[in-house]
């Protein structure tokens, strides 16, 4: 018995080191984009993310008699999944782009989960590997989109609450003016901090809450208009307030106070709104039963946790996770090629017929868009009088969040609205470029708008072909390096709108001999 009982010790030493060299190579492989991640969650957004993997792992450890109970058919099937999250993760750190690298991340976690457990043990801890999905933040574009979108929306909202409170009010895009005040609902404000992080917490409400599934999804998406209407209440009190006391009021203490109320309220809302689909339901169920955990005490729990046996599919994923460890040291090596390129400094003011003036943006303006080098002239044309601003912003790299904005996020700030969107070609020294072409309006005055993507040698129209193609490029020629053109012509009374896209077709015909010195091919 004493010689059985050694040959078990050493096995279970031997199943911990494999497991902890598989900690510890994943760690060291997914370095970069981790660390990344991390940072992330010092921001307001995202600042969730450090409770989420805690309570992942907690919510595994609940499963721990579950997972003791099955007997796992070993399936190479997760060998494979962790062998294509390395695949994804390798890819993504040559391209040092960080959101491939952390969904690759659990990509890895939940082939390793097969590869001990099994399919049917992978099973059972669904719930927290999809839960670790909420402390990845977005994609940068994606969240300059979706923010502000959700600005223009709670702005709206808001405005709509103070008119039936009888405040007389005005709507600019996102800026509200009471008359003697006006508001501005700032990236801050446009519900992100609640919406992230309440997402988050209705799907751990769904996992946990016991009741219909159907009940668990209505939970979930509810948590959506939820945020963003409550947000859009918060906005109206800061207009009250502002209304009543000054723009003091809207600052310091109240403002921060006004939002742990509004978040407590949502929590509240979403637990009202469980407790109504019960009573719908005819449960017998307590609210405070139906999100109640069985947690077991602790020590036992912790004593009866095992290192997963040495499986091969799981011995050989660990094998390949401390190669991938290993070739990021040489990929960490690798430094981006930046070419070299003249500076917009030196773009011509007088081009043909057309006269300009460097407008320049504000400094807060520049560093949030975090170009490397911009353009913004207003040209007016010597023979006719027709105005047009260009805009060019250049990165001499788009991998670690800086990348361009779209205008169709950014326009609606201003206070234009989109009336029409397309796409156009147009003839430029003999050949077809693509272009998106925007017609846009404020009160009586409207504007046509042109804009592309020139990344590489590449005119794009899509930003999320641009995406790809900073991955793809990324990959093959270690570049990045992009920008955005954007010109604007306001389209004066009484001018239809082919005169404004012959205004605008002869000043992209004029400035594209110019561009190549400065956007590198």
């Amino acid at each position: 018995m004493a010689f059985v009982s050694t040959i078990r010790a050493r096995a279970m030493t031997a199943n911990w080191i494999v497991l902890a060299l598989a900690a510890a190579g994943l760690v060291v492989a997914f370095f970069d984009g981790l660390a990344a991640m991390v940072r992330q969650w010092g921001t307001g957004e995202y600042s969730h993310g450090w409770m989420i993997p805690v309570v992942a792992v907690w919510l595994v450890m609940l499963k721990h008699e579950a997972l003791g109970a099955v007997r796992p058919k070993h399936q190479w099937a997760g060998f494979g999944l962790v062998a294509f999250g390395l695949l994804l993760a390798f890819a993504g750190e040559i391209a040092t782009i960080y959101t491939v690298i952390q969904y690759a991340f659990i990509v890895v976690l939940a082939g390793l989960a097969i590869a001990v457990f099994g399919t049917q043990g992978a099973l059972l801890i669904w719930g927290p590997l999809v839960y670790l999905v909420f402390m990845v933040p977005l994609p940068m574009f994606f969240e300059a989109n979706l923010s502000s979108q959700l600005q223009l929306l709670s702005s709206g909202i808001g405005v709509f609450i103070l008119r039936l409170l009888g405040i007389s009010v005005f709507l600019d895009g996102n800026i509200i003016d009471l008359g003697n005040y006006k508001l501005q609902v700032a990236e801050a404000c446009s519900g992100l901090r609640y919406l992230f992080p309440f997402i988050s917490f209705g799907y751990l409400c769904g996992y946990i809450y016991r009741g219909p599934f159907w009940h668990k999804v209505i939970l979930f998406i509810a948590t959506i208009p939820i945020a963003v209407v409550m947000n859009s209440f918060r906005i109206a009190a800061i207009g009250v307030l502002t209304n009543v006391w000054g723009t003091g009021a809207a600052e310091g203490f109240i403002h921060y106070f006004e939002g742990w109320v509004v978040f407590l309220i949502c929590l509240v809302l979403l637990f009202t709104l469980a407790w109504s689909m019960m009573r719908v339901s005819k449960s017998d169920l307590a609210i405070a039963d139906a999100f109640v955990m069985d947690v077991p005490p602790l020590n036992p729990t912790l004593n009866a946790l095992q290192a997963p046996a040495q499986s091969r599919p799981f011995i050989a994923s660990t094998g390949i996770i401390l190669l991938a460890a290993l070739l990021s040291f040489f990929v960490a090596q690798r430094v981006e090629i930046v070419p070299s390129r003249q500076s917009f400094f030196g773009f011509p003011l007088a081009m043909g017929e057309w006269r300009g003036q460097d407008t320049g943006l504000p400094p807060e303006i520049v560093e949030a868009l975090k170009v490397t080098d911009y353009l913004s002239v207003d040209y007016v044309n010597a023979r006719d009088g027709g105005a047009i601003n260009l805009y060019i912003a250049y990165y001499e790299s788009q991998r670690k969040g800086a990348s361009v904005h779209s205008p169709r996020s950014c326009i609606p700030g201003g206070g234009w609205e989109i009336e029409r969107i397309g796409s156009a070609a147009l003839p430029i020294n003999g050949q077809s470029r693509p272009i998106n072409r925007l017609v846009i309006a404020k009160g009586t005055s409207r504007q046509l708008v042109y804009y592309w993507f020139q990344q590489r040698g590449r005119r794009l129209t899509n930003e999320y072909l641009v995406k790809w193609y900073i991955l793809v490029d990324g990959i093959a020629e270690n570049r990045t390096d992009g920008s955005l053109v954007r010109i604007i012509t306001p389209m004066r009374e009484g001018e239809s709108e082919e005169a404004a896209d012959a205004r605008l077709t002869r000043f992209a015909q004029t400035i594209d001999t110019q561009l190549d010195r400065f956007i590198p091919n």
